[in-house]
C-alpha cells in the first residue's frame, strides 16, 4: 500500500447522521459522561469522561474502548452488510460488487482456508527454500515484498520532499518484526517478556510450516539475534521526524557504492522500479550497516528470517491456527484477551485490500451532504482565525508572516471522498482461496504505487478511504484530509450537536488540529507548494524552536505509566497541533451565535460545552500493554494527555473553569506554550 508522509489524528471521533427519529429524548451528548465527583481543575479529562469509563470496561477482545471504538463498530457493521449483498448480487464479472463479493465470500468459508492449508504460499515457501546466495536472497525479497511481506528495509513510490511535483524512488531502515527498535534493548521485565516471547512465536511459525521443533527453537534465536542488529544501526522514533536529515538523495548508479552486496539492477527490476535515475534514501547509515550484516550472517538465518515474516504478515488468510499464533503474540501490545469475532476481522482484511472499493459503496448509502458542507464551511472559519493569530504574533518577524499567510491561503481540503475514484478493473479477485485474493490485490496496489515513477503527481488522490475514522494532513500537497467515516458519532444526527460540542471536537480536535499541523516543528518546513524549503527567517526559527522545547519539556514530565514516560520530542508534532487546534477553534466559535447568545445547555455554558466537546473526542481508556506499547511506538501522546496537556497551556481555560493557582491543572503564566 501506498506511503506518504502524513500527520494523522490517530484516534479520534466526528460526527454525523443516524436513523434515530428526531423526537427521541436523548442525554446531553457531553453532560451525560461527566463524572460529577472529579473537581476539573485536578483532572479535566476523568471530570469530562469519568462518568462514561466508569460504566463502560474494555471488552475482552479490545485493547482500548471509547467512544471511537463504537464509530468503528458501527462502520464495520455498515461494511458487512455491503459485502453480504455483493456476495449474493450475482454481479458481472470485473465489477467491484464481483470482487467484494467474492472476496467476502472466500474469506468467510474457514472450512476450505483450513482444508487448503498452506496450498497457496507453498510455491512462496518453495522458493525461499531454494536461497544458497545473497543474490538470490536479494530477488525473493524484492518479490515477497510486492505481496505484502516487508524484509531487509522498507521501500516505496512517494512524493520528492524538495520537489512535490514528482514521484521518487524511496528507502528507509526497516526489517524489524518487533514494533519499535527499542523493543530489543529496554531491560524493564515487560520487554524482557516480549523478546521471549518472540523466540516462541517465530518458533512455533516455523515448526507448523513443516521445520523440526528444535531446529525451528534455534532459528528463532538467530532471528532475534539478526533483527537486534538491524536495530542497533536504525534509528530512534524522534530522529525520524527530521525532515533534511532524513533526505539524502543520490544516483541509483551509486547505491553500489553505499551497500556492494545488493545487486540493486536485479532488485530494482524484480521490485518494478523502471523510471528512476535517481533515489532518496532516508538512513544511509543502516544501509552502509545492512551490508555488512548480509554477509556476516549465514544465509540459512535469512531464509528462516525470511519464512518466518512471509507466514506472520499472511497468518491472517491462513488456516486459523497461524491466525491464532499471531493473536496469542500481539496480545502482549494489545492487551486484548480475546479475538474478534471473525467477520471483524475480515473486515479489516477487505478493507487493507480494496478499501477505496468499498468506500464507493459506503458513500452512496451513508454519507450526508448537509453534513460534508458545515465541514467545509467550518475549514474556511478555522483559517480565517489561524490568519488572525498569526498576525497577532509578537515573535515572528513580517516578512516570515507573509509566507504562512501564503502558504495558509494554499491549504486544501478535501471532505468526505474523492471526486474522481480509481480504477479497479485490472484487480483480480476471484474463487480461487482467500490468500490468492489478498496476495492479488497488495500485488495491485504495489503496481499501481510503482507504475508513478516518472508520471506528474496526482494532487486529486486520497491516502485515505471514505469509511477510515481519520484524518491527515500532507505536507508535501499541502492539504488536509476528512473522510466520510470520521463524520459518525452513534446515537446522535449532525443537526443535533450544537456549535460548541462540535467546535471543539470537529474544529478543534480535527480541522484546527490537522491545518496546524502545516506549521508544526515538521510540517513548517515546507513551503505552500509541498516543498522541503528555508521559508523562515533565522530568527523566527530560533523563537519557533524555543517556544517548542518548552513543550517537549512539558510532555517529557508526563508518565502514564510507571517507568514509561511520555517522548516529549517525538510526539511533538501531534501536541503542537492538538494546541493549536484547540485555540483555532476558541477563535472561530467566539464568533458563532451560540456563544454570543451565552445562553446554558444542560447547566453548562458555551464555553464549558467547547471544552467538553474536545474532550469528547478523545472520551476511553486503554489497556495498561496496550498504552506501553504507544508510549514506545506512536508519535500521538496518550487521550488523556492530548485533553489535560494542550488545556493547561490555555489562558481561556482558567477563567471557563476557575483554575486556581496550585490545583494539578494550573500552570504557571510563564511556562505555558506560546506558539500560534
Amino acid at each position: 500500500m501506498k506511503k506518504t508522509l502524513i500527520f494523522s489524528l490517530g484516534i479520534l471521533l466526528l460526527h454525523s447522521c443516524t436513523n434515530e427519529k428526531k423526537d427521541q429524548q436523548k442525554p446531553d451528548v457531553v453532560a451525560v459522561n461527566i463524572d460529577s465527583t472529579i473537581d476539573p481543575s485536578i483532572d479535566f479529562f476523568d471530570y469530562a469522561n469519568g462518568g462514561w469509563i466508569k460504566n463502560n470496561p474494555i471488552p475482552a477482545e479490545q485493547s482500548s474502548w471509547g467512544i471511537g471504538n463504537l464509530v468503528i463498530e458501527e462502520n464495520q457493521r455498515r461494511l458487512r452488510e455491503i459485502s453480504e449483498k455483493a456476495s449474493t448480487a450475482n454481479a458481472a464479472k470485473g465489477s467491484n460488487d464481483q470482487k467484494i463479493g467474492d472476496f467476502w465470500s472466500t474469506a468467510m468459508d474457514s472450512a476450505k482456508i483450513e482444508t487448503d492449508g498452506l496450498k497457496s504460499i507453498q510455491p512462496l515457501l518453495d522458493k525461499i527454500n531454494a536461497i544458497d546466495d545473497i543474490n538470490k536472497l536479494i530477488i525473493t525479497v524484492a518479490s515477497l515484498k510486492k505481496i505484502g511481506s516487508s524484509t531487509l528495509f522498507s521501500d516505496y513510490v512517494g512524493q520528492d520532499a524538495k520537489n512535490s511535483d514528482l514521484m521518487a524512488y524511496q528507502l528507509n531502515q526497516g526489517g524489524l518484526g518487533l514494533p519499535d527498535r527499542e523493543y530489543y534493548f529496554k531491560n524493564d521485565s515487560s520487554t524482557i517478556n516480549i523478546r521471549n516471547k518472540y523466540i516462541e512465536y517465530i518458533s512455533h511459525l516455523l515448526t507448523m510450516s513443516g521445520e523440526n521443533a528444535s531446529k525451528a527453537v534455534n532459528a528463532a534465536k538467530n532471528i532475534l539475534q539478526l533483527e537486534t542488529k538491524l536495530a542497533t544501526v536504525s534509528r530512534k522514533i524522534e530522529d525520524l521526524r527530521d525532515p533534511y536529515k532524513n533526505y539524502n538523495k543520490m544516483a541509483v548508479s551509486d547505491l553500489g557504492k553505499m551497500t556492494g552486496n545488493i545487486n540493486w539492477s536485479s532488485y530494482l527490476i524484480e521490485i518494478g522500479v523502471k523510471k528512476a535515475d535517481s533515489v532518496i534514501v532516508g538512513q544511509p547509515e543502516f544501509f552502509t550497516s545492512l551490508n555488512k550484516i548480509l554477509t556476516s550472517t549465514p544465509i540459512s538465518d535469512w531464509k528462516n528470517y525470511v519464512k518466518f515474516n512471509l507466514i506472520s504478515d499472511l497468518a491472517a488468510v491462513l488456516p486459523d491456527a497461524y491466525g491464532q499464533e499471531s493473536f496469542n503474540f500481539n496480545k502482549l501490545f494489545s492487551g486484548a484477551k480475546l479475538r474478534k469475532a471473525r467477520w471483524k476481522r475480515m473486515i479489516q482484511l477487505e478493507e487493507d485490500a480494496m478499501g477505496e472499493m468499498l468506500g464507493q459503496l459506503y458513500v452512496k448509502e451513508f454519507f450526508n451532504e448537509t453534513a460534508k458542507k458545515r465541514y467545509t464551511v467550518m475549514v474556511d472559519a478555522i483559517k480565517e482565525s489561524l490568519k488572525d493569530r498569526i498576525s497577532k504574533l509578537s515573535w515572528m518577524s513580517d516578512s516570515t508572516k507573509k509566507k504562512a499567510y501564503i502558504k495558509l491561503a494554499s491549504i486544501k481540503s478535501k471532505v468526505g471522498y474523492p471526486d474522481k475514484w480509481k480504477d479497479f478493473s485490472s484487480m483480480n479477485i476471484g474463487t480461487e482461496s482467500l490468500a490468492k485474493n489478498f496476495m492479488n490485490a497488495r500485488l495491485w496496489w504495489h503496481e499501481y504505487e510503482y507504475n508513478k515513477l516518472g508520471k506528474p503527481v496526482n494532487r486529486e488522490e486520497w491516502d485515505m478511504y471514505p469509511q477510515t475514522y481519520n484524518a491527515y494532513y500532507n505536507p508535501s500537497n499541502n492539504e488536509i484530509v476528512l473522510p466520510a467515516g470520521i463524520f459518525t458519532v452513534p446515537g446522535y444526527r449532525d443537526e443535533e450537536l450544537d456549535d460548541a460540542v462540535v467546535y471543539g471536537y470537529g474544529g478543534a480536535s480535527t480541522i484546527g488540529h490537522e491545518i496546524t499541523h502545516g506549521f508544526d516543528d515538521e510540517g513548517r518546513q515546507f513551503d505552500e507548494k509541498g516543498n522541503l524549503v528555508s521559508w523562515w527567517t533565522k530568527n523566527d526559527e530560533t523563537e519557533f524552536n524555543k517556544r517548542a522545547d518548552v513543550m517537549i519539556n512539558q510532555f517529557n514530565d508526563f508518565e502514564p505509566v510507571k517507568g514509561y514516560h511520555i517522548n516529549g520530542k517525538a510526539t511533538l508534532g501531534e501536541n503542537i497541533a492538538d494546541l493549536g487546534g484547540i485555540l483555532l477553534g476558541i477563535e472561530a466559535f467566539k464568533k458563532t451565535a451560540q456563544y454570543k447568545e451565552g445562553k446554558k445547555i444542560a447547566g453548562l455554558t458555551p464555553m464549558q460545552r467547547y471544552y467538553l466537546g474536545y474532550a469528547l473526542g478523545w472520551l476511553g481508556h486503554t489497556r495498561e500493554e496496550q498504552l506501553k506499547n504507544r508510549l514506545m511506538t506512536d508519535v500521538h501522546s496518550p487521550a488523556k494527555y492530548r485533553v489535560n496537556g494542550p488545556f493547561a497551556d490555555v489562558d481561556d481555560f482558567y477563567s471557563t473553569f476557575n483554575i486556581k493557582k496550585g490545583s494539578p491543572m494550573f500552570r504557571e503564566d510563564s511556562v505555558r506554550v506560546r506558539i500560534w
